[in-house]
């Protein structure tokens, strides 16, 4: 945008996740003061780091997805990811064993994704051919109509030029559904559904519209940059210096109000921060019903009592001696039947009995993040929001999946851990006051997706919404969006 617009405006921004940084750069270099608040000492907000003993982790996402909107947004400021950080392309992108004794490496060349298909199932390499031109069309037209275009309201979904562009995308109807009208094989469709999880959402109530991630995995590839997701926060924190953004750690928002002059935003140490406009990259549950006044009240239309939240997730960050082979950076674990897994998230809430698992071994391609001989490993099982997480089902549990690991990767680690953290529930809610500790926000169902999500103008006057609650959604890439997406309604707003 040319000029400086919001010249003589100030703009803090609460929280200094991907969204509150993102809308921080923006308004920064249209000319806005920029005070970014983070309530922690290191910024970041779900994507931490954890440090101890020579070992790195990324305490949150870990997978790096999307690298056109990485590069789209650094270009907006003429710079480029490389400037602030180094990526390495993963291959295999991950690697699949099933509890049947089956594995699987899903490679970054398709042609070698394709025999592998072809390999499970006669003529699903050609099914797999049509799957993925169908998902590049999704992420082209959802991308450029969708995603990148905010569309807050219903009517705007609505307009004629949108649905022309809408037309021939799968819309409606589950993502199980669609799977299966491409492949017989069970284990084909949890290969194209897996992604999902990314969403917060399962395989059934999640909208078909999301096929576009299948793109996102085998069109785009999947990437490690050099040092953690961790990398990637601090190559936004240096950018949003360079701006001119202020970013001040330690710095908990207890309340948020309109005054005469604008909104006010308290922090606990006795500070009052005032700005022309705020924006909360805090999640919109926190806000509305720990920081704004009572009459502050919006969320989903479905209301923040009754809305679907993703999961969250036990967490185990591993430091381990010696090998952890067969594990690749990226592994999956994987009943040959997820469905009861998934029940055990949205229908009948309880600790999965038999889990679907991830685990993240970056050591395996960065060196730097274990010492000499050893490895970081962390693994992440989904499990529903709200469950009880004590000590108790915690032992159990970390003995039930680092079981289960040994049983069907072949790879025990439990004599050989020389540091160990867990997060679980009850961690999501105190650190980033999630509700129902979920570990990723509103799960993206199709009463959840699009305007049906929160929108970036918040119900208290001159407050805004940047993250993965409200649109475009769950993410990183997504997130990135969302501040911009702020930036320019608070834009709108301040030339109305």
């Amino acid at each position: 945008m040319d000029g400086t617009p919001l010249a003589e405006t100030t703009v803090p921004v609460i929280g200094g996740g991907f969204g509150g940084l993102a809308a921080a750069c923006y308004l920064a270099d249209a000319g806005a003061d920029v005070r970014l608040l983070e309530q922690h000492e290191r910024v970041g907000g779900v994507a931490g780091r954890l440090e101890r003993d020579g070992f790195r982790f990324d305490t949150g996402p870990s997978w790096y997805l999307m690298p056109d909107v990485f590069e789209r947004f650094f270009g907006h400021f003429d710079r480029e990811p490389a400037d602030y950080y180094e990526l390495e392309r993963l291959d295999p992108q991950y690697r699949v064993f099933w509890k049947d004794g089956d594995r699987a490496d899903v490679a970054a060349d398709t042609d070698d994704v394709r025999a592998l298909f072809e390999s499970y199932e006669t003529g699903a390499g050609d099914a797999f051919d049509a799957y993925l031109d169908e998902a590049a069309y999704t992420y082209e037209v959802g991308m450029e109509r969708f995603v990148y275009e905010d569309r807050p309201r219903l009517r705007d979904w609505l307009d004629l030029d949108v649905l022309r562009s809408a037309r021939g995308l799968t819309l409606l109807g589950s993502m199980a559904d669609h799977a299966a009208d491409y492949f017989e094989t069970p284990k084909l469709r949890q290969l194209m559904q897996y992604t999902l999880v990314f969403l917060g959402g399962s395989p059934h109530n999640t909208p078909a519209l999301y096929n576009l991630m299948s793109h996102v995995d085998h069109g785009l590839g999947v990437y490690y940059p050099e040092g953690g997701i961790y990398s990637v926060v601090e190559g936004m924190v240096e950018l949003a210096r360079e701006l001119g953004v202020d970013v001040r750690t330690g710095r908990e928002v207890t309340a948020i109000d309109t005054v005469p002059d604008g909104v006010v935003a308290s922090t606990a140490d006795g500070d009052a921060v005032t700005g022309d406009r705020v924006v909360a990259n805090a999640n919109p549950v926190h806000v509305e019903r720990d920081l704004a006044p009572p009459a502050a009240s919006g969320g989903p239309p479905s209301g923040w009592d009754t809305a679907t939240y993703a999961p969250s997730a036990f967490m185990l960050y591993l430091g381990v001696e010696g090998s952890v082979d067969p594990l690749a950076h990226h592994t999956l674990v994987l009943p040959t039947d997820w469905d009861p897994h998934f029940e055990r998230i949205f229908d009948e809430p309880a600790w999965p009995e038999n889990p679907s698992y991830y685990v993240n071994v970056p050591s395996l391609t960065d060196e730097s993040v274990a010492p000499d001989g050893h490895h970081a490993v962390v693994v992440l099982v989904p499990i529903a929001p709200g469950l009880d997480d004590g000590p108790e089902i915690r032992d159990q549990y970390r003995e039930q999946v680092l079981a289960d690991l040994a049983d069907h990767a072949g790879v025990d680690l439990r004599d050989r851990i020389v540091v160990e953290e867990t997060a679980c529930v009850s961690e999501f809610v105190e650190r980033v006051h999630a509700p129902q500790g979920t570990a990723l926000g509103l799960a993206h169902t199709l009463r959840q997706t699009g305007p049906f999500r929160p929108s970036h103008r918040a119900p208290l006057d001159g407050l805004y919404y940047a993250g993965g609650y409200t649109t475009p959604g769950i993410g990183m890439p997504m997130c990135l969006i969302s501040g911009e997406h702020a930036y320019e309604a608070v834009i709108e707003d301040e030339r109305s």
